[in-house]
């Protein structure tokens, strides 16, 4: 099976009222960790690959990775470029084997926005790849992406149907209240996803696929896992992960999750290094964290996005 576009993923996840995991890709490890839980469950999966990602491990390696992954668990999984920051970088993962774009203009004027998605859009739909918009902007830190609090703005319902005719997108990122990296909240601050945006948003693109950035949950259990052994990460409050199952029955179509997979791999390597202090073979501290990773995912599909039996 060749690596698939996001199309028939979010047909069935929007009439199936479930959501596809974005998890984001850096090496082999994390692949094989995802793609394992994948397997487990049966469960269709995205993985995505942000700027950074790129710079670190080679556009060439990591296509290679996927494609391997995708023959040998014969599931259906699409590789989309997350956050793509201008038409050059989209049109580079279009052309290297990438099934899924995301062209991230959200921080510009409405106008530029529309025009530089109709851009990407136009360069994809030509090659049989698909895109994903961004209207309305996350606050938070991760890769690439960096929004001061003061700076975020949530989706502005009356522009959806706009950009959308306008630019010919195929899912469409919006804000609602989630939030990029793991410092999301400060504590005793109460996380809220503004449904009535999603409600509206859905309204005015009916049976169209909406995506959450910023979706990770920040597990206590790993802050205090990395805490315990050596780290010195502050609380964090995540999305509470019923709020993102209860999005996953509405539009949303898509949840992308990073943050929560970082600090599984990093929790297991750190207790592994405490347990193992004159470990110096590669293999043996990856092994756990491969392993947090597949937990972690697995977790994720059952309690969150709601699609194992779904691939």
């Amino acid at each position: 099976m060749p690596l698939v576009t996001t199309t028939k993923m979010f047909k069935d996840a929007y009439e199936g009222g479930y959501a596809v995991g974005a998890f984001n890709v850096n090496n082999m490890e994390i692949i094989q960790g995802i793609v394992a839980a994948g397997k487990k469950l049966n469960a269709p999966l995205i993985l995505q690959v942000s700027k950074g990602a790129r710079a670190y491990a080679n556009h060439l390696y990591l296509v290679k990775l996927v494609e391997a992954a995708v023959e040998e668990s014969g599931l259906p999984i699409a590789l989309h470029l997350d956050h793509g920051p201008d038409f050059e970088t989209c049109k580079a993962c279009i052309d290297g084997g990438f099934t899924s774009v995301m062209i991230d203009g959200s921080s510009l004027p409405y106008e530029e926005n529309v025009a530089l998605t109709k851009k990407v859009v136009d360069y994809a739909h030509a090659h049989g790849v698909v895109v994903e918009g961004e209207l309305g902007q996350l606050a938070g830190v991760e890769d690439e992406v960096s929004v001061n609090a003061e700076d975020a703005s949530y989706t502005n319902p009356d522009q959806v149907e706009d950009f959308v005719k306008r630019t010919g997108v195929d899912s469409l990122a919006i804000a609602i209240g989630t939030s990029h990296g793991a410092y999301k909240f400060k504590p005793g601050q109460k996380p809220q996803l503004r449904f009535d945006i999603l409600e509206e948003v859905s309204k005015r693109l009916p049976g169209f696929p909406i995506v959450l950035h910023g979706a990770s949950s920040v597990i206590p259990e790993f802050v205090e896992e990395i805490n315990k052994y050596g780290g010195s990460m502050p609380d964090a409050i995540g999305i509470p992960e019923d709020m993102l199952r209860q999005a996953a029955t509405m539009a949303v179509c898509k949840i992308n999750i990073d943050s929560d997979l970082r600090l599984a791999m990093t929790a297991a390597i750190r207790k592994h290094f405490v347990e193992h202090p004159s470990d110096f073979d590669p293999r043996q501290y990856l092994r756990p964290a491969r392993d947090a990773i597949e937990g972690m995912v697995e977790h994720k599909i059952n309690t969150v996005l709601g699609c194992a039996g779904k691939a």
